[in-house]
Parts: structure tokens; C-alpha cells; sequence
């Protein structure tokens, strides 16, 4: 890293110790979004029982959000080196209060692709949120804690996590649900009616979260920020630096180990509560969802502990040996279905947690500033992940059971597996 930007570095550093209020207006972000990805988990289930989904059209919820994600990283990036990193979050929160003011009306009109928009909206906002976010944490310090400072900023986001699971648990979920035949017994009338009460159960919720997140977007704008984080000068050229880093293979490789972590997080997270009631009988939907609150408790530790890891082990080794016991936890979920099988996927959580801020910050190591914004950007549209491999486990559930499709999550490890070892070999 050459002097100019040891020189920036430094400035950031020093403006981060004086800036309190930016700073924590910054840092909120990573709960702020914890929230809404993880409130999905608690959508896919509602929405299967609101509207009688299959699971493939269920996993269409992740599928809606996390195209929004894709579509909208590169002009983030594009835009944050415009408008500096304070438009970006603005751009970015705006965005994401209008998609949650929109399930109001999708509720009124009892409509499921109204829901998808919603999500789509919001998504958008939060590629601007995660792309300004993420690489301006990698830069505040020696590039030697990238990975361990990035670590220990997202561990905020399962704090957000968990209160979206909570939300939804206690502020969705209405405890009644009825089978296929008690449903056909009803009349038309009262089946409708309680279609849409299910429907409407998230309004509330998703008005009050649009409610904070637009008066957080208040905060930002009558917020000065230092001018470090404010502004970018270069504000050209955003795509003059793509074909570097397309020759670049260890940054690709980080791009393709992104997508199928983010495919693999999303995936348990997202049929977890699935995969409790149909493995363990008698299992409802309020105490399936506490088995998904236990697996971001475990996310939390397992966050601050990987960070405290990396004090003396090399952020690629650590990786690797929690893909690997993730393959064998998967394994398990597979071919032991039941209590066992739903406790292995539970503690693939504690695991995970270190997987995507170290594959962020092994995928941006050695780069330059332009070239890391742009590779923030790329690596933030690897999220789609999420929206191609969770409808992929869907179809899977759908044709040969809820427990065959934790299939696909072993194999993302498995590649999170070979960018580890691939990193730690580039490294040494």
C-alpha cells in the first residue's frame, strides 16, 4: 500500500476517534439491516401460510430481496464515489424507508407480488447501506485488522438479527394455524378472512420499522460528518478499474466464496423454522422460531469469539476450519433429520459467523482505494446468493423433503472451504 493512501488510512483513523456521533449513526447501519434480512425468515413463513405457498414460491421472498441487492451494489458504488459515503447511506436509508411503507398497501391488497416490490425496494436500499458501510471499516486502521475490525463491526448485525426474529415471533406470528383439510372445511368467506388477517399481521410492524429508519435518515442529514468520510474526491472512472481486478483470481474467488456463503446463511436461516416443524412433530411456529433465535444468539459468539480468534490465528486458517466443521454439520442435518439433525443446523450459526466480514476483507487485501470501492461493490452483488440458492434449496424441499435440500448449504461450504485454503496459500 503505497504512502497516500497509509496517509488517508491515518486520517480516517485519527477523524474516527473525534466523530463520536457519525460513528455511531455509521455503525447502527449494521443493525439496521440485521433487522431486515432476518425479519424475511420470519416473512417466508407467514406469507406460506397467508397466501398457501409452496416452499419454491416461499424462498421467492430472499429471491425478490436479494435482487434488489444485485441489481443495485454497482451503482451504489458508483454513486458513493459521487456523492461520498454520507449520500450513499442517505440514498440508502430513504430507499429502504420507502420499501417497508410499501407492505401497507401490499397488506390492503392481499397481494404476494406487491410483497416481492416491497422487498425489492428495500433491498435496494440496503446495497447502498452495505456497500459505503463495509469497505469504509476495512480502511479505518492498518490493512493488517481489516478482517478483525470488519468482524467486529457485523457483530452488531446479528444483534439487529435477532430482533427481527423476535418481532416477527411476537408481532407476526398470530399462534393459529390450521392444516390443508381444516382450511378446505371452512367457507369461502371465512377462509379469505383469515388470509387476510395473516396478511395484515405485518403491517404495523413494517411501518414503525419505516418510522425509525426515515427519522435515522433525518439524523444522517443534519449530521456533519468529517470530511474524510463525507466526501470522495475522485469521482470518475468507476468502472476503469473492472478489468484489473477481473485478472485478479483471488479476488474473484472471493466474489464466487461470497455468493455461495450468502446462498448458505440465507438458505438455513431462511427454512430453518421449516425444518423444525416438518422433522420434529407436534413443533408450532412461535417455538420453531426460538431455535432460529438460539442459531443468532450462537452467531453473536461465535462473531466476538472469531475476532478475539484472529488475535493469533491468520483470519484465512480460521475460516477454513469452520467451513470444514460446517460441511460435517450440514452432513449431519442431511442424513439424521429430527432433534439432531435440527441441532446441527442450529450450531452451523456459531460457525458462520466469521464467514462473510473475512471473505469481504481477504477479497479487498492488497488492493487499492479505487479498486477496493469497486471490489466492495462486485462483492456486495455476490449477495444475489441469496436469492439464487435459497429458491434452489426450495425446489430441492419440494421434491425430495425439507432435510435433502440442507444439501446445498454443505456444498457452498465446501467452496467457502477452497477460497480459504486458495487465500492462506496466496498469503504465504
Amino acid at each position: 500500500m503505497h504512502d497516500g493512501i497509509r496517509a488517508d488510512v491515518g486520517t480516517a483513523a485519527n477523524t474516527a476517534r473525534i466523530a463520536v456521533i457519525p460513528l455511531v449513526l455509521i455503525v447502527s447501519l449494521f443493525f439496521l439491516w440485521g433487522v431486515a434480512n432476518n425479519l424475511n425468515d420470519i416473512l417466508i413463513t407467514q406469507f406460506k401460510k397467508a397466501f398457501v405457498l409452496s416452499d419454491f414460491q416461499a424462498g421467492l421472498v430472499q429471491s425478490a430481496f436479494y435482487l434488489g441487492y444485485f441489481f443495485f451494489a454497482l451503482p451504489a458504488g458508483l454513486f458513493m464515489r459521487r456523492f461520498g459515503y454520507k449520500g450513499a447511506v442517505l440514498a440508502g436509508l430513504v430507499l429502504y424507508a420507502a420499501g417497508a411503507f410499501l407492505f401497507y398497501p401490499a397488506a390492503e391488497a392481499h397481494h404476494y407480488g406487491s410483497f416481492l416490490l416491497a422487498l425489492f425496494v428495500l433491498a435496494s436500499g440496503l446495497a447502498f447501506l452495505e456497500t459505503s458501510a463495509n469497505p469504509l471499516v476495512t480502511v479505518l486502521g492498518p490493512p493488517e485488522g481489516a478482517a478483525r475490525r470488519l468482524n467486529f463491526a457485523q457483530a452488531f448485525n446479528p444483534l439487529g438479527s435477532i430482533s427481527g426474529v423476535l418481532i416477527g415471533q411476537h408481532f407476526i406470528f398470530s399462534g393459529v394455524e390450521h392444516s390443508a383439510e381444516e382450511l378446505a372445511a371452512m367457507t369461502p368467506a371465512a377462509r379469505a378472512a383469515y388470509f387476510a388477517t395473516e396478511s395484515a399481521a405485518v403491517q404495523t410492524p413494517y411501518l414503525v420499522i419505516g418510522t425509525i429508519v426515515a427519522l435515522w435518515a433525518l439524523l444522517v442529514l443534519v449530521t456533519r460528518f468529517p470530511k474524510t468520510m463525507d466526501h470522495d474526491a475522485d469521482s470518475t472512472g468507476g468502472l476503469s478499474h473492472l478489468g484489473k481486478l477481473m485478472r485478479n483470481r483471488l479476488f474473484i474467488f472471493s466474489v464466487i466464496a461470497q455468493f455461495f456463503y450468502v446462498g448458505a446463511q440465507v438458505g438455513v436461516w431462511s427454512f430453518l423454522i421449516r425444518y423444525a416443524q416438518d422433522t420434529v412433530p407436534g413443533t408450532l411456529e412461535k417455538g420453531a422460531a426460538n431455535y432460529l433465535t438460539a442459531s443468532l444468539v450462537l452467531f453473536i459468539a461465535g462473531r466476538f469469539l472469531g475476532t478475539f480468534a484472529m488475535r493469533f490465528l491468520p483470519a484465512s486458517r480460521l475460516l477454513a476450519s469452520f467451513a470444514l466443521i460446517n460441511i460435517l454439520l450440514a452432513a449431519v442435518a442431511v442424513m439424521v433429520p429430527g432433534q439432531t439433525g435440527l441441532y446441527a443446523l442450529v450450531a452451523i450459526s456459531f460457525f458462520m459467523s466469521v464467514m462473510f466480514p473475512t471473505i469481504f476483507a481477504l477479497g479487498l487485501s492488497g488492493l487499492g482505494d479505487d479498486d477496493r470501492k469497486l471490489g466492495s461493490s462486485l462483492l456486495v452483488m455476490s449477495i444475489i446468493g441469496g436469492a439464487v440458492l435459497t429458491a434452489a434449496m426450495g425446489l430441492v424441499s419440494d421434491l425430495y423433503g425439507i432435510h435433502s435440500s440442507m444439501g446445498v448449504p454443505l456444498l457452498c461450504f465446501a467452496v467457502i472451504l477452497g477460497f480459504a485454503v486458495r487465500s492462506r496459500r496466496s498469503a504465504g
